[in-house]
């Protein structure tokens, strides 16, 4: 029996990415956005659907995995609806509040061996998130719950997620975090200093890597990050350049706008906008520049070579990469993911033994084919 993974609202491919770092192969990914089929297949060994999952039946999806396969359908319904970077929008409209309803949708026809969820934290207080573990629940899946600071799993950023993992056949849980005690995080400086890449100015491209780019700043901004110190604040600098509205009570507590990371630190939640210097503390630790879209990339732990476009025709456009970037689920954490089912998948019982392969081709572990046992389920967590 073969493993399979379908990969919902699959972006660039950070969890398909993982996933197959982890050792388990991912037959498609579906995303509406078809300027994401190109990073998608070029670095990942699945092919890309261009659909909206909202409009494909559960048929179509079932027909994407291998038949006689043990499926694994795992997804990030896009999170801006319930995340605290929504800037105070009203989000009950959104569409996208539908998008994780149908992903219940599809769990309950086609009932995969294992369902993984990956969302902003926040998404716990809204009913869609209520009506999908119940839905998990009443299909009799064994449900894990877990609330997730990235830091103690590898990822060099102060994030925090929700991922829920189920399971047809026993209990399954998260793995241990992989980065504790005392300064146990990756920092920084071994994500993206210690020459990994070469120094640039704002508003300049690195021959090598047309990817690590930068924008440009106004010549007020320039002097701003002159005066800005690694982990410091806009109170670090000359009064005539502290902006108007951080100056009134409202505006006094913003202190990580326009901010430099540090070395030794991790970087705050790699946003969208990761690339603009006043969307948070996206200042460089030592160079005066915002981060480039290289950087935002691999502190989300996408390899350093993983490629976005097709830089010999493509344009290069920061509100797209930035898009591809923040979007994306942290390869990194669908490696813990994959990993979390591996270990489950070697705990159930067994009848034979599955080898599963990397992109090489070559054997990386043995896993336990699996046989369906009566589940009672987990009750739900509110």
């Amino acid at each position: 029996m073969d493993i399979a993974g379908v990969d919902l609202f699959c972006g660039v491919g950070g969890l398909t990415h993982g996933f197959e770092r982890a050792g388990i192969p991912v037959a498609a990914g579906i995303d509406v956005d078809p300027d994401c089929r190109y990073p998608y297949e070029e670095n990942n060994d699945a092919k890309f659907v261009e659909a909206d999952v909202s409009e494909m039946s559960s048929e179509d999806v079932a027909d994407l995995f291998p038949d006689g396969s043990f499926k694994i359908l795992a997804g990030c319904a896009p999170c801006q609806p319930f995340s605290n970077y929504n800037n105070g929008v009203d989000s009950s409209e959104m569409d996208d509040w539908a998008l994780l309803t149908e992903f219940g949708r599809l769990v309950q026809d086609i009932e995969p061996d294992i369902v993984a969820m990956e969302n902003v934290q926040e998404i716990r207080n809204h009913r869609v998130y209520s009506d999908f573990i119940d839905t998990l629940f009443k299909a009799g899946y064994d449900i894990s719950i877990n609330k997730v600071d990235c830091e103690k799993y590898g990822v060099p950023q102060s994030r925090r997620r929700l991922l829920v993992l189920a399971s047809k056949h026993s209990d399954i849980s998260l793995i241990d975090p992989t980065h504790t005690g005392y300064n146990g995080h990756v920092t920084v400086e071994e994500t993206i200093g210690n020459g990994k890449l070469n120094p640039i100015e704002a508003g300049e491209a690195d021959d090598e890597d047309p990817l690590h780019r930068t924008q440009t700043l106004s010549e007020i901004n320039l002097e701003r990050i002159r005066q800005s110190t690694p982990g410091g604040t806009w109170r670090d600098w000359d009064e005539e350049l502290i902006l108007d509205c951080h100056k009134k009570d409202s505006g006094s507590s913003y202190d990580s706008v326009y901010g430099r990371m540090e070395w030794k630190g991790t970087a705050p939640t790699i946003t969208t906008q990761f690339y603009g210097y006043g969307s948070g503390r996206f200042g460089h630790p030592e160079q005066d520049r915002a981060i480039s879209l290289r950087e935002g990339a691999m502190l989300q732990t996408f390899p350093k070579d993983y490629s976005f476009v097709e830089e010999e025709t493509d344009e290069i456009s920061f509100k797209q990469i930035g898009r591809f970037v923040g979007n994306a689920v942290p390869v990194r954490i669908a490696e813990v993911v994959g990993e979390s089912i591996n270990q489950h998948l070697n705990n159930i019982n067994v009848t034979d033994r599955i080898e599963t392969q990397d992109r090489g081709g070559n054997a990386v572990r043995d896993v336990a084919q699996p046989q369906r046992t009566e589940s009672s389920g987990a009750e739900p967590l509110q």
